[in-house]
């Protein structure tokens, strides 16, 4: 496996999160996205059933985990983190639906036009993204779909807080802007994107559980409302990414 400067740093950026067993302070803050990660599971799911599909920087198999009970018929998951592929292989059992390998997903070792779906979580923002999508536009069958979820680099504030905790994240991290998405954009065809968290993130003290809170749906509705004005957008924290191969 063929690793660039870029990619070690990565690579031993995850190798030291997923070392541990205790959870990272930042995470208590996706509860404002839980529409957004609503939203990603069900794209994921209408697509799942007797499928090839490849959970792309899967991580600790958390999603795997999730979607391998919508009977696809087969999720590879690939990661540059062997830390992470370990607690993987523990926490979903590796058969003839499961695959977990150690790539490079800016140099994947897997065959062209190999899956009808690609997915991934906050993977995109920590490569470069004109291999990334190289690769992926590769690995997927014509009119294969995407769907990825990945922070955005334009709410001031957000920028702020990240540039006060710069251990948190790593080193060649780049949240999503304008750009990356007219990029992608040339490269796969109905490409939608959706936007989260400005509200839902101003608001987080005040609702516990965003599953069954009144509140944030109320929120997360006027987010969407507000996010329907182009200047707003920037103060998002995530989008939803959903496109076919060209």
């Amino acid at each position: 496996m063929k690793l660039s400067e870029e990619n070690i740093r990565e690579k031993d950026f995850h190798d030291n999160l997923h070392k541990g067993e205790g959870e990272r302070f930042e995470n208590r803050f996706y509860k404002a996205l839980g529409n957004m990660f609503t939203d990603f599971d069900q794209e994921v799911q209408n697509d799942c059933k007797d499928k090839n599909i490849l959970d792309y920087g899967c991580g600790i198999g958390l999603n795997t985990e999730k979607y391998l009970k919508y009977s696809p018929k087969k999720i590879t998951g690939v990661d540059i983190s062997e830390v992470s592929l370990q607690k993987a292989r523990k926490r979903v059992k590796v058969n003839e639906n499961v695959e977990f390998k150690q790539d490079n997903c800016e140099n994947l070792s897997l065959k062209n036009e190999s899956f009808e779906l690609i997915y991934g979580s906050g993977v995109l923002h920590h490569l470069k993204l004109d291999l990334a999508v190289k690769e992926i536009a590769r690995v997927l069958k014509k009119d294969g779909k995407i769907i990825f979820v990945e922070p955005l680099g334009t709410n001031p504030i957000i920028n702020l807080y990240r540039w006060m905790t710069p251990k948190a994240r790593s080193h060649d991290e780049h949240p999503f802007k304008d750009k990356d998405f007219a990029f992608m954009r040339n490269h796969f065809k109905e490409l939608k994107i959706k936007y989260y968290g400005f509200l839902t993130l101003i608001f987080y003290p005040f609702y516990s559980n965003q599953n069954s809170s009144k509140f944030f749906n109320f929120l997360s509705n006027l987010d969407q409302y507000l996010f329907k004005l182009r200047i707003l957008r920037k103060f998002a924290w995530s989008a939803l990414i959903v496109g076919k191969k060209i």
